[in-house]
């Protein structure tokens, strides 16, 4: 899916620019930055994907997992330059005079829309599906490449109706385009952090993890749960609670059944310590 995602975006990103230029339309020119940069989140994505589904070693005896959130955090701050650089040349063009831009640069436009929309909505389900944050990075990446060439298209038409005296509106477009791109940059950098300061997943997750749990024989309830995502994949420690009077054996013997149960399960375990608690 990536990989076919970049080659989207460099196709789109050559179209863009081209018509941008030869349509005298530095809002389209922006927008081909902007795919652009995708191309480099989306290879970075890759990489991150394929480092993260090494498996444990010596020297990572967690696995690779975070390889994913980092990237996820490269591609944020990437997108925060890019926006920075197209906000700036949006200015300069704003304050200086040109052409109006040419009517084909819509056609354009309307293209790229759907397909962006259509590589999104595929891409989410995708991301969902795996949970993994950065395949869900770069499917908001084509949502947000819709939303600019979107505003682009709104900026472009202004022009053209308004003829002379509203060539800037392309441009101002241009700048509205890197707000959102600033603003998609900040809050994908929000999540990549907070993943990789090991916050914790969503309480369903959790949830889950407690249902399977005390179903195993011999469980009295579940005191604590700790769960912490690594890639698409979690780690978690949770205290079990069994009849004090049994013996060590049997007490060690229903923790193996729990953490059996919950790496047997379909919630994307690759790790469980069960500590063994009496009740």
């Amino acid at each position: 899916m990536t990989i076919l995602s970049i080659g989207v975006n460099v196709l789109l990103a050559v179209v863009k620019v081209i018509t941008g230029v030869l349509g005298h339309s530095y809002a389209l020119i922006a927008d081909g930055i902007e795919s652009t940069v995708d191309i480099f989140s989306s290879t970075i994505v890759l990489g991150g994907l394929k480092i993260g589904a090494l498996p444990p070693d010596r020297n990572h005896p967690f696995g690779h997992g975070k390889a994913e959130s980092l990237a996820a955090m490269v591609v944020s701050l990437t997108l925060l330059v890019a926006a920075v650089v197209i906000a700036a040349q949006s200015i300069k063009e704003i304050i200086s005079p040109h052409f109006l831009p040419a009517a084909y640069t819509l056609i354009v436009l309307a293209g790229v829309i759907l397909i962006k929309e259509t590589l999104f909505y595929y891409e989410i389900r995708v991301g969902q599906s795996i949970q993994s944050l950065s395949v869900k990075v770069d499917a908001w990446h084509h949502r947000f490449d819709a939303l600019t060439s979107l505003a682009v298209f709104i900026g472009i038409a202004i022009a053209l109706i308004g003829g002379q005296g509203f060539e800037s509106a392309d441009d101002w477009a241009a700048l509205l385009v890197s707000c959102m791109i600033a603003f998609n940059g900040l809050r994908l950098l929000k999540f990549s952090v907070a993943e990789i300061m090991d916050a914790a997943p969503s309480p369903e997750i959790e949830r889950k993890i407690r249902k399977v749990a005390n179903a195993v024989e011999g469980v009295r309830r579940i005191e604590k749960c700790r769960v912490r995502k690594s890639g698409i994949n979690f780690l978690a420690e949770i205290h079990v609670q069994v009849d004090g009077s049994i013996s060590v054996d049997q007490g060690h013997e229903i923790s193996h059944r729990v953490k059996d149960a919950l790496l047997g399960s379909s919630l994307g375990l690759i790790d469980v310590v069960a500590h063994i608690e009496p009740a």
